[in-house]
């Protein structure tokens, strides 16, 4: 029966044909200017000692760089070392290096205990103020997908490089020089790729530190948890170019009060941080020099827990959200009952009570 509910609210939304994730660092494929290149967080070595990551060079083929299993590992060469604008994706962690982001595997203090991985998207294109063109929707929405099945990954941090967290869509892909099949397109995976990000088992948590604008706002309103710097600012500036801001007005609804979120996009004046903490828009706001810190601290916790129960548990808070009160009752109380078939629900109740701390197994499967 818990399979049943895992396939109707978590795997027909994520694996519909068509969706397949983006092939490994292996297949020497090249990412495009303006899109998101994938870097798989680091796995443990053959001989069981130190994590190997693959890194990515600026020519576009891997490379093997170390570090520390719960430590940062080796962080890959990013788009402005390549010569081009666009994300990369690794592990979370401080950033490193000119030209590197580290990884981080989540785990205590223990190098032996291993709790699971954080994985973090870099929206890099600070030239072009991480616009969500076409190719870097394309990308992003490959990067959410990828290892999204894995047992080990727990956490999706979307964090961006350069004062401008995001600037929403480029226009210059919605001039008159394209045709509406275009303009089509791009709201479309728009639409998909922050619809994407409600559906994936795991939390993704979005790292501001800078402005978001427009669909950059969008972007923020539609991961689970957002965390910013007191600099950032919040904006949907759209009515002011004659392009009002609908679609990202569709998150935005759905997590600011209404008049707060109309007034945003009847005027386009900015929200300080504070201010989005106040209506909701954000979770916390923090010194811009804590921020990696606060991120990293709320990924630790999200990887202490079972990824089965918090899968289930994502699935249905946005499942029965649209719903009237009696609805969302019926569809949270069968949740609940099944929850318990669950080996990981059955294993939280019984270390309660043994008091001793629990073992998951991150398995969907119904303890026999």
């Amino acid at each position: 029966m818990v399979s049943a509910i895992f396939s109707s609210l978590i795997d027909s939304a994520i694996l519909r044909p068509g969706s397949s994730p983006r092939p490994g660092p292996g297949s020497g494929r090249a990412a495009a200017p303006g899109a998101a290149e994938l870097r798989p967080p680091a796995r443990p070595g053959s001989d069981g000692g130190p994590a190997v990551a693959a890194a990515e060079a600026p020519h576009g083929r891997p490379q093997q760089r170390r570090g520390s299993r719960a430590g940062p590992a080796g962080g890959a060469a990013d788009g402005a070392a390549a010569g081009g604008g666009r994300a990369v994706s690794g592990g979370a962690g401080g950033s490193g290096g000119s030209g590197t982001r580290p990884r981080w595997q989540l785990g205590g203090s223990n190098p032996a205990v291993f709790h699971g991985f954080c994985s973090t998207i870099v929206l890099n294109n600070p030239r072009r103020r991480n616009a969500l063109s076409l190719p870097m929707l394309q990308s992003l929405r490959r990067d959410l997908l990828h290892d999204v099945q894995s047992r080990e990954l727990r956490v999706i941090v979307i964090a961006a490089e350069g004062p401008v967290f995001c600037s929403g869509h480029d226009l210059k892909e919605l001039s008159s020089e394209d045709d509406v099949k275009h303009h089509s397109q791009v709201f479309e995976l728009c639409a998909e790729v922050m619809t994407l990000i409600q559906k994936l088992p795991v939390p993704v948590i979005a790292k501001v530190n800078g402005l978001a604008t427009a669909a950059g706002c969008q972007l923020v309103a539609s991961c689970d948890i957002a965390v910013a710097s007191e600099k950032s600012q919040f904006a949907t500036p759209g009515v002011n170019i004659g392009l009002f801001c609908s679609t990202p007005a569709v998150a935005l609804g759905r997590s600011l009060p209404r008049k707060v979120a109309l007034e945003m996009l009847f005027t386009g004046e900015p929200l300080s941080a504070h201010e989005a903490l106040m209506h909701g828009l954000v979770s916390k706001v923090v010194p811009e020099d804590k921020l990696e810190e606060e991120t990293m601290k709320i990924s630790q916790k999200i990887c202490e827990s079972s990824k089965s129960v918090l899968a289930l548990g994502k699935a249905t808070f946005y499942r029965q959200i649209t719903q009237d009160l009696d609805t969302a009752y019926k569809i949270t109380t069968k949740v609940m009952v099944d929850n318990l078939t669950l080996r990981d629900g059955q294993e939280g109740i019984e270390a309660f009570v043994q008091k001793r701390k629990p073992v998951w197994s991150h398995s969907q499967e119904e303890k026999k």
